[in-house]
């Protein structure tokens, strides 16, 4: 029988795609952009941040803390992202027509920059080292599942925002991005 433990992406290639999506949301922000278009792209920015951190604070540092690894980079992740809330919620209580808003996602990128880099060159290969390939899978999984029920309430708004801030091409290739999550989600209702 497939479940979506056997399915889905390890944990490891799935926090990849987080960095890959907000990285790919900073590409796409310019300060000449119109006030709306940098908004929407902001806020694209923070939910995903915001629901990348939560999940790796639930699912993923927990399981890191029981490995054996850099304890310097594992103590400053959870200070990192308390700093980067700080920010998103500057950022959103910002107008998008000042030049406050495009330093603070300036300020946010470098960041997240140096947060992700600690991540895949430090953490993410210690997990993919010392946890089994199936373990790994079942961690996917549970994100997957944790991510649905984050995502669900503001579905609409992420998608709004998605359209608003990239551009059609872009747009589409994120959108699809996201209709394999739902795909992922239907399925996971059907295997239960």
């Amino acid at each position: 029988m497939l479940t979506l433990s056997k399915l889905s992406p390890s944990i490891t290639d799935m926090i990849r795609f987080d960095h890959s999506h907000v990285l790919l949301a900073f590409h796409q922000y310019t300060t000449s952009k119109k006030p709306a278009v940098k908004k929407a792209l902001a806020e694209t920015i923070c939910s995903a941040l915001d629901i990348h951190a939560q999940l790796e604070e639930e699912i993923f540092y927990p399981q890191m803390r029981q490995l054996d690894g850099d304890a310097t980079v594992r103590q400053k992740s959870v200070p990192e992202h308390q700093e980067m809330r700080r920010l998103i919620a500057e950022l959103r209580a910002t107008d998008a027509a000042t030049t406050r808003h495009d330093a603070l996602l300036l300020e946010m990128m470098r960041g997240v920059l140096h947060h992700v880099a600690d991540e895949e060159t430090v953490l993410l290969p210690e997990a993919e080292t010392q946890l089994t390939a199936r373990r790994l899978s079942e961690l996917g999984a549970q994100m997957t599942q944790r991510r649905m029920a984050l995502v669900k309430p503001q579905a609409g708004k992420i998608a709004a925002n998605t359209l608003i801030g990239f551009s059609s091409s872009t747009a589409a290739w994120v959108m699809g991005a996201a209709g394999v999550l739902v795909a992922a989600r239907l399925f996971a209702r059907k295997t239960a």
